[in-house]
């Protein structure tokens, strides 16, 4: 059987870290298995789900790289793929349930639902619909329907049922039904529910892998039921691992970015983050593989049955790698958004000079005025750590030698160096402070081929100035 996976997000907002390494997984999966990979959109929560919303999802998938055999704007045999299109397609197992009486209207208020909640919390009981609503007459429901009440349609669970499944992750998974309770599967506006929606598209799209996150674990209970109910196989299961912050807490915004998105934004390279997702939970990886070999390799116990904690440190190693690792073209390429004003055959030059010495596109863009532009300003940090003697004589020795013409540099040092025994340190700290208002950065031969000579001697006379004037 051909594998078919799919990964069916919402468009309520910007693509989640969680979310995209549930899709990094299923494609990862399809491109393994030689299968199909399906974009759904479950765009059936009217207020929240936004068409700018879905079309910044997908441009931030194929961002990371992430193509799609089925979906939205792309031909397929089993569309349409957003579940707002597809509403028609629901109503003909609804009415199927609801005639062989295994769904039913509930006419419950939402103060009568959260009553019997509390109740069964006072109990210690889980929170579950009682059924009271199951087997209402026909002038009850009358009566209801008189008072305005806009009903509910909630699926019969058997009683004292074991739902059992083998979960390719996590193994054999068991569930009692009595646990459940009555849940709905249409809402009082009539759109589906996602526990009934979910399993109409997953049959009708033959989708034979559900890879997800193991916090929808009791949703599949729930859906086994509704497809034993329609008389259909369901696909096989497997939930991975949750993606949680360093203090094992859900991952959330107040630990920083959360988005894929705003990684973009802090200039991680999209390989960067594909890899990280894709291997988090491996532990520290000391080989950073491609894409074809993430392919090659992958398992689906590569999702791991712990939590995998996101930690950025790690992040930052892997795209600094990436960034030294890539060719420079396509280095060149992610790096224009940050410096849109660069000429591009010196922002390739720019990048092949500081690649070496950021972690992220953003420090890099950082570092651009240091070579884009005459003058430099110098912060009272820089001011200070130029006023000791020896810092200034070095500056001297260097700015004279420059405004004589000199433009060897070794030659220049190794003069300074027999005048004044200085190395190291001594040497080199005061040149890189003064030409370019930071203490670390791309090694000063690279700097002093890079700057034009009326750019060094400048910036040199303003440093002396400003430290002579402090």
């Amino acid at each position: 059987m051909k594998v078919r996976v799919r990964f069916a997000p919402s468009p309520t907002g910007k693509l989640h870290l969680g979310n995209a390494r549930t899709a990094i997984f299923n494609w990862l999966f399809a491109r393994h298995s030689q299968g199909s990979f399906v974009l759904r959109i479950e765009d059936t929560d009217k207020e929240r789900s936004k068409p700018e919303y879905e079309a910044q999802l997908i441009e931030t998938l194929r961002w990371l790289g992430i193509d799609w055999d089925e979906g939205p704007n792309k031909k397929g045999n089993f569309g349409p793929y957003r579940q707002s299109e597809r509403l028609h397609i629901y109503q003909e197992y609804i009415q199927r349930l609801l005639r062989e009486e295994k769904a039913y209207y509930c006419y419950c208020t939402e103060e009568e639902l959260e009553t019997e909640r509390q109740l069964c919390l006072k109990k210690g009981l889980p929170p579950r619909y009682s059924g009271k609503c199951r087997y209402l007459t026909e002038a009850q429901k009358r009566e209801y329907e008189k008072q305005g009440r806009q009903p509910v349609i909630r699926f019969k669970v058997p009683e004292d049922e074991v739902v059992i499944f083998e979960d390719l992750i996590k193994g054999k998974m068991r569930f009692f039904s009595n646990d459940i309770g009555d849940f709905v599967i249409v809402r009082s506006n009539g759109i589906p529910a996602y526990n009934f929606a979910v399993v109409i598209d997953d049959i009708l799209m033959q989708i034979t892998h559900v890879v997800r996150g193991e916090d929808h674990l009791s949703n599949t209970a729930s859906q086994y039921l509704l497809y034993k109910a329609l008389g259909f196989t369901p696909p096989q299961f497997a939930h991975h691992s949750l993606l949680l912050a360093p203090d094992r807490t859900k991952l959330s915004k107040r630990h920083g970015a959360v988005s894929v998105e705003e990684y973009r934004k802090e200039g991680f390279l999209p390989q960067a983050l594909f890899f990280y997702l894709a291997t988090l939970g491996r532990g520290a990886q000391k080989e950073i593989w491609d894409r074809k070999q993430l392919v090659k390799r992958f398992d689906l116990k590569m999702a791991g049955k712990g939590n995998a904690i996101f930690d950025k440190k790690q992040l930052l190693w892997v795209n600094k790698q990436l960034l030294r690792a890539l060719p420079l073209e396509d280095v060149s390429s992610y790096a224009q958004p940050f410096l849109p004003e660069a000429d591009k055959g010196l922002l390739k030059k720019f990048v092949a000079l500081v690649r070496e010495n950021v972690s992220t596109l953003k420090e890099m863009a950082d570092l651009w005025p240091i070579f884009n532009t005459s003058k430099i300003a110098l912060s009272k940090q820089a001011i200070e750590a130029l006023k000791n003697p020896e810092a200034q004589m070095v500056l001297s020795l260097f700015y004279e030698a420059l405004k004589t013409g000199q433009n060897d540099y070794e030659a220049i040092l190794h003069e300074i160096y027999q005048k004044t025994q200085f190395k190291g340190k001594n040497l080199m700290l005061p040149l890189r402070i003064a030409l370019t208002g930071v203490n670390n950065g791309p090694q000063l031969h690279a700097i002093f081929e890079y700057l034009p000579h009326e750019w060094l001697v400048s910036r040199l006379k303003a440093a002396l100035n400003l430290v002579r004037q402090s």
